[in-house]
């Protein structure tokens, strides 16, 4: 018979309840600061729900009415300088944050609501409503939410799309040298979420100081958290990765107050993350101001159960058993936060021109000027104003030659070197002497604690360092070990990332970089080789650097971390090897956002490259007789950085384009240049642009099949040599 032995978890997993005691022993500030905020926040949520049934939200109103006794909870006992961000469902949380922010303390009484708690309910309502006057501008609505001075970081419509962010967040405040936290709340849904469940791992492991607080509400959407999980007890999933969880009633803020306390102890003393379910119950749908009842998921009877367990009524009842305020108060209060919503909403709305009596509608001067539709997609660089811009060709320093990847691990220690803040993470950088092709190696030598090896979870160490970009403290160069793997990451990079300065309102930096190779015809097949620039080009928010040479590496990749906003750099793996004139000392130049490189001049021809194709043009164009071309390296490829002075002068001279590139045509970044050039440039075109890329399929392990899905020296001759021909029977 095999010996057997039971296991225990290595962390701690309790059921807080309280009792009697508990509430004679609390705080008497304490309950009442919370009854008060928690009074103005319900009152706030059923205002916003009838804006809604009157037609007056535009978009989704995902109310938190009846979750209130977790937010007050867990939120009371935060600092400004402490971080929370949260779900598509965080009204309640955002108030509690920011009124925690302005909210002057005072013994004995309840909470005032002054007139900077006043300004707090205004402007989030301006914000649910898409007004100018919002926290983001009008762009974030119900389900975006930000207020960076007091600590509320940014709610989220992607179910777990904050958790990996909060993580970022929580690293910069431990390497900042502060005992500060960071809590991140979610929902029953997110739990199983990949991404969560990464930076579970990633936050154990890196003993971060962050606090992942479920909400409970019983349903994700319309289904029961026992549909969607084996063990509906959420906080166990702290057990697998050695993360302390406690398990509250959520209806109890009394008892969220003490779990999070306890909480706060272990973060801030520096013993990595921990786990908060409260279980709780949303009143109302998941959108709306109906209940679950109405659209058949939920009966009445559970609701009504759940409503008798009210978490201001219990509040109520106690503070007065304590006669800590009188009924008088109590109801004074409610009647001061009723009275106040509807002085916003009078100042908001109007009654509507023509309309029945009560029909009103948002004063049109209230609303966002159309203009500001595209503002903040990106800044207006300038951070770079001062830069010291140099080109190959008239640098006055010492040239050598040297080997790409050499190049790029001496820019990046540099970069360390100069400023404290820059940040290197991925799969293996801190391994095998830099990385799989040593692009971290002299960065690992000088400064090791700052090259950061992550566990193999894309979305976690991607969100982080989009954490780590949105709080500001850190400037994180994150890699990806191959460009196929944005795919694991895209909700991190392209949903979260790459929006989130403009569905912020516009004015918040994300200084973040990504490197990540390119590595067709290096056998790795379908699933590691592909170009993805055509997909990136898709993505507003991101700028994407494609280097052809070391010099241009330098460059490209110090302005790239220099910029405030998030760059992809992307490099072949076929260049790491190759050699070419780069700086023998002088790492310090910068090459200007959207500017390209014309690497050879001719009259017949505009080719137009980018990165290891620069190259094969080039080979390609010597082979060719009888036709001389100007060979455009873009350097630059998302839409915003497009160097279209140089290719417009060049188009007006040659009127033909040849687009050339390596990777599939259907994920093609020649399709839609070659498609704004046509519109752009149709009076100067003699002929339809043409393209070389890849063929249909990703590239195959087989090296002849791989060779065929790719474009080499080879196609681009092929290409050419057409193109002479046309213009030979043309003369």
């Amino acid at each position: 018979m095999p010996a057997r032995e039971n296991l225990t978890a290595a962390s701690p997993w309790v059921a807080l309840t309280t009792s009697r005691k508990d509430w004679d022993a609390a705080d008497p500030d304490t309950l009442v600061r919370m009854l008060g905020q928690a009074m103005w926040i319900r009152r706030f949520e059923e205002y916003v729900l009838e804006l809604a049934a009157q037609g007056l939200v535009h978009g989704p109103a995902h109310s938190s009415i009846g979750q209130e006794g977790g937010a007050v909870g867990s939120v009371l006992p935060l600092r400004s300088d402490d971080f929370v961000n949260g779900s598509h469902r965080g009204h309640h949380q955002f108030l509690a944050k920011a009124f925690g922010h302005v909210m002057p303390h005072k013994s004995g009484v309840l909470p005032e609501l002054n007139d900077e708690v006043r300004t707090v309910l205004r402007r989030t309502l301006a914000e649910i409503c898409g007004l100018a006057e919002g926290y983001c501008r009008g762009r974030g609505g119900s389900m975006h939410l930000r207020w960076r001075e007091a600590g509320a970081l940014g709610t989220n419509a992607i179910v777990g799309g904050g958790v990996p962010q909060a993580a970022g967040f929580a690293w910069n405040q431990r390497h900042a040298g502060t005992d500060a936290v960071t809590v991140t709340y979610f929902g029953d849904g997110a739990v199983n979420i990949g991404s969560v469940l990464e930076t579970f791992n990633l936050a154990a492991a890196w003993r971060l100081p962050l606090c992942f607080f479920i909400e409970n509400n019983q349903y994700a959407l319309a289904t029961t958290v026992d549909e969607a999980t084996a063990e509906p007890r959420l906080s166990g999933r702290g057990l697998g990765f050695n993360i302390p969880a406690w398990r509250v009633d959520g209806m109890d803020p009394l008892a969220v107050h003490l779990a999070m306390t306890e909480a706060l102890a272990h973060l801030r003393a520096g013993n990595g993350p921990v786990i908060i379910e409260a279980d709780v119950y949303r009143y109302f749908h998941q959108n709306g101001p109906y209940p679950g009842s109405a659209f058949g998921y939920r009966d009445k009877a559970e609701e009504k159960a759940w409503r008798d367990r009210d978490p201001i009524d219990l509040l109520t009842a106690q503070v007065l058993r304590r006669e800590l305020v009188s009924e008088d108060e109590v109801r004074a209060a409610r009647d001061e936060i009723d009275r106040v919503m509807r002085e916003i909403g009078e100042e908001l709305l109007e009654p509507l021109p023509g309309g029945k009596p009560g029909q009103r509608r948002i004063r049109p001067a209230l609303w966002p000027d159309p203009g500001f539709v595209d503002v903040g997609v990106r800044g207006d660089l300038r951070e770079l104003a001062g830069s010291r811009y140099e080109e190959a060709d008239t640098f006055s320093g010492e040239l050598a030659e040297r080997k790409f990847i050499d190049v790029v691990s001496d820019v990046i220690a540099r970069r360390l070197e100069t400023d404290d803040r820059v940040v290197v993470l991925g799969e293996d950088v801190h391994r095998l002497k830099g990385g799989t092709n040593g692009a971290t190696k002299r960065a690992l030598e000088q400064f090791p604690g700052r090259v950061l090896g992550t566990p193999i979870s894309e979305n976690a160490f991607t969100g982080l360092g989009g954490g780590m970009a949105l709080d500001g403290r850190f400037r994180p160069i994150v890699e990806f070990m191959y460009a196929d793997f944005m795919w694991v990451a895209a909700d991190q990079l392209f949903n979260q990332v790459a929006k989130a300065r403009h569905m912020f309102g516009g004015e918040h930096a994300v200084p973040f970089v990504l490197r990540t190779k390119l590595s067709a015809g290096t056998g790795y097949g379908s699933q590691h080789s592909m170009d993805p620039a055509g997909i990136l080009a898709t993505a507003p928010g991101l700028r994407v650097a494609a280097p052809s040479n070391p010099f241009d590496y330098v460059g490209l990749m110090n302005t790239a971390i220099a910029c405030d906003d998030p760059v992809v750099v992307l490099e072949h793996v076929d260049l790491y090897a190759a050699t070419g004139t780069a700086p023998a000392e002088d790492l310090d130049y910068r090459i200007p956002v959207g500017k390209a490189a014309l690497r050879r001049e001719g009259k017949d021809l505009t080719v137009i490259s980018y990165l290891s194709m620069v190259g094969h043009c080039l080979e390609a164009l010597d082979e060719v007789p009888g036709i001389t071309a100007d060979l455009v390296d873009l350097r630059w490829l998302d839409r915003a950085s497009l160097d279209w002075t140089t290719i417009e002068q060049s188009v007006r001279k040659t009127n033909r384009v040849l687009i050339v590139e390596q990777g599939a045509i259907g994920t093609s970044y020649g399709g839609w240049l070659a498609d704004e050039i046509q519109r752009r440039l149709f009076d100067w075109l003699d002929a339809p642009v043409e393209r070389v890329t890849g063929g249909e399929a990703s590239p195959s392990i087989s090296k002849v099949l791989e060779r065929a899905a790719t474009a080499r020296t080879e196609e681009v001759v092929t290409a050419l040599r057409g193109i002479a021909a046309e213009l030979t029977a043309s003369r």
